[in-house]
């Protein structure tokens, strides 16, 4: 949750805190945002006149001395950041029950409000808001902190085009041990492996994996990891890897491809070593990028056409209104002297000073005074009604229910217009998903406003797929809105091979679209894999070609018991079941390994025995009438220093 103006702020609950005054200093004017640790207000510094926004602590949270300390933890660890790319830290205290937090009032907009409304950024836009983050994170690095919940709900792009990185709220020192006992902070889909296994050890380098996961997103408009609970997510996040974000955005460049692995690599080694390091390779890949790859827009975007022209979070990445820090050139000593330093893109330069005319001018009369008084009120008044009178905001309508959403507008002075009614998979059926205008645009008063309203996620059946060949089941499942899913083969006597068995889901089953369904494929007749160890290469090709299956020789071969030429071993091995038409690999012997024998004679009868099978024989004991009483090694079969197949028995006699 983060210091800032949110377009969804929802006026008409009622909060105890506003219109209270903190502390005796602050003012709480308005309710922003709730989150699970505290809740967000506008409110106005009494003392120094300027608005801020005031970060207070749940009040049943504020019996938690752990929570307390981290909230305290926060105030202190952003305090000291200097950076223009932090929202700062002003004040911390308590009033009675309330813990609470002065911080900087950020006017505009998340990064997750931006993704929300435009989908996938082109990559300039994605570039212009990653390196102000990284700049951010990179003085908190430098400083010995850790964020460890980044995330687009955390980056603020301000109405000026300044982008900042808020909620410290777990941050800690890179020297502290954390005293969650295991507990894993932050927020699943951009959690580290390293903070998944051990919490306690999380560096720098989890700020990093979090920003590459930031990046995927914003070039293609999706988490790399997803799944139908968190442990889901976990799992991936340890078990896979984050895709190249052109296998979802085609032709998108393959440096990007390059700066996400690296950020995003499961190894932290592998990872640049902080944000500074990460900001270095994201400039270098900028500058390997062509105007076209930086300018290329995504498939996923949407585009101009559908937002709205007043809509700042539509405004922004299109019109690349970001400050960003300054590119690294030849004179400059490079990333970790320039983070701390930000410059606007495309400002435009000064105006030369007007001239001031040296013609003296006549004094003003009182009336001259009055009437020039008179007619500027007259035209402030009909400019402000022109301007201002007539129009006024769409209120936020999203998530609302239709009831909700047609007293908010007649409370605002507008009707409601066109309903129309679509598929969701984000929006509970009944509440609204969109309006036209959108919320936030100015129109006149009593003009009408349409609303979409959620039917749900659209469901499909899974289709009869039995017996269909595997590629023209793929194709059935896509033409109804389903996805091929996970393939498993197994011997079926009644269907053809390669063709499917069943599908799970079942037949009929009603699922939601875009929905992933099993695949069960024949693999035909079950087949017993003939035993060919020993025979000739044409012997053995012979009977497995007339038991239904192909061959293939392996061009290495191997030691065995076997003559050379001989097939020493085979894949499956004999009495295991395989498809008909399956290969069968053999590899032929070299035959056996020859390997000295140790001189065993007058030896103690087990030393010698040990020291033939360690050498790796078989041992047998030749005693006749003579060694039944004996233990000393009189004669051996095969001499001491002599060569023998390993394995092989070597007798002893004994006397």
């Amino acid at each position: 949750m983060s210091a800032r103006t949110l377009t969804c702020v929802d006026t008409t609950l009622q909060d105890p805190l506003v219109g209270q005054v903190l502390d005796g200093r602050y003012r709480v004017d308005a309710r922003i945002a709730v989150g699970g640790m505290a809740t967000v207000y506008r409110a106005l510094d009494t003392r120094l006149d300027r608005v801020l926004a005031l970060k207070v602590m749940h009040p049943a949270l504020a019996v938690d001395g752990v929570f307390v300390e981290r909230f305290i933890r926060e105030a202190k660890s952003v305090a000291r950041l200097a950076h223009p790319n932090v929202v700062q830290v002003f004040d911390q205290g308590t009033d009675g029950s309330y813990v609470y937090l002065a911080m900087e009032y950020v006017a505009g907009c998340t990064l997750r409000d931006v993704l929300r409304e435009r989908g996938a950024l082109q990559p300039r836009a994605a570039l212009d808001i990653l390196e102000p983050v990284l700049a951010a994170l990179g003085a908190a690095h430098r400083a010995g902190f850790v964020h460890r919940d980044m995330k687009p709900e955390n980056v603020l792009i301000g109405d000026d085009g300044r982008v900042k990185v808020a909620d410290f709220g777990l941050v800690r020192s890179v020297d502290t041990v954390t005293s969650t006992t295991g507990a894993v902070l932050g927020t699943v889909s951009y959690l580290a492996p390293e903070q998944i296994e051990q919490p306690g050890a999380a560096d720098a380098r989890v700020d990093v994996y979090a920003c590459g996961v930031v990046l995927f997103e914003m070039l293609t408009g999706d988490k790399p990891h997803d799944g139908d609970s968190p442990a889901v997510v976990l799992y991936k996040h340890l078990h896979e890897d984050v895709p190249a974000p052109s296998s979802l955005v085609p032709g998108l460049a393959y440096e990007l491809d390059e700066l996400v692995a690296s950020a995003t690599a499961r190894t932290p080694d592998i990872r640049p070593y902080d944000a500074v390091a990460l900001l270095a390779q994201a400039r270098e890949t900028r500058a390997a990028l062509t105007a076209d790859q930086l300018d290329a827009v995504p498939p996923q975007a949407l585009t101009a056409e559908h937002s709205n022209a007043d809509d700042r979070t539509s405004v922004i990445p299109r019109a690349l209104n970001i400050q960003r820090p300054l590119p690294v050139n030849e004179d400059e000593p490079g990333p970790e002297a320039v983070f701390n330093r930000t410059s606007r893109l495309e400002m435009p330069p000064p105006s030369p000073p007007r001239r001031r005319s040296r013609t003296p001018r006549a004094p003003r009369g009182p009336l001259v005074v009055v009437a020039a008084v008179l007619l500027a009120l007259g035209l402030g008044v009909g400019i402000w009604y022109i301007n201002s009178g007539q129009f006024t905001e769409v209120p936020p309508l999203l998530s609302k229910t239709e009831t909700q959403a047609r007293d908010r507008l007649k409370d605002s002075g507008l009707d409601v217009g066109k309903v129309e009614r679509a598929y969701s998979d984000t929006f509970e059926r009944g509440t609204v998903m969109s309006t036209d205008p959108k919320s936030g645009a100015r129109i006149r008063h009593n003009d009408s406003v349409g609303l979409v309203l959620s039917l749900g996620p659209e469901t499909v059946k899974v289709p009869d797929l039995q017996g269909y060949p595997l590629d023209k089941a793929r194709s059935e499942l896509k033409e109804v809105g389903l996805e091929p899913g996970f393939v498993n083969r197994e011997f079926n006597d009644d269907v053809t091979r390669g063709s499917v068995i069943s599908s799970a889901p079942g037949t009929g089953t009603k699922v939601r679209s875009g929905s992933a369904v099993k695949l069960t494929v024949s693999k035909g007749s079950p087949v017993d894999v003939p035993d060919v160890t020993g025979a000739s290469p044409a012997d053995a090709r012979a009977d497995l070609e007339e038991a239904g299956l192909k061959v293939r020789i392996a061009p290495a071969r191997v030691n065995s018991e076997f003559d050379a030429g001989q097939v020493a071993q085979q894949t499956p091995a004999s009495g295991k079941q395989a498809a008909e038409g399956d290969t069968v690999t053999l590899t032929l012997s070299k035959g056996p390994e020859m390997i000295e024998v140790p001189d065993v004679v007058g030896d103690n009868v087990d030393d010698a025995k040990a020291a033939l099978e360690a050498a790796g024989f078989e041992v047998d004991e030749d005693r006749g009438l003579l060694g039944l009483f004996g233990d000393t090694v009189k004669k051996q079969s095969v001499k001491g220093g002599k060569t023998a197949p390993k394995g092989s028995t070597i007798t002893i006699t004994i006397r």
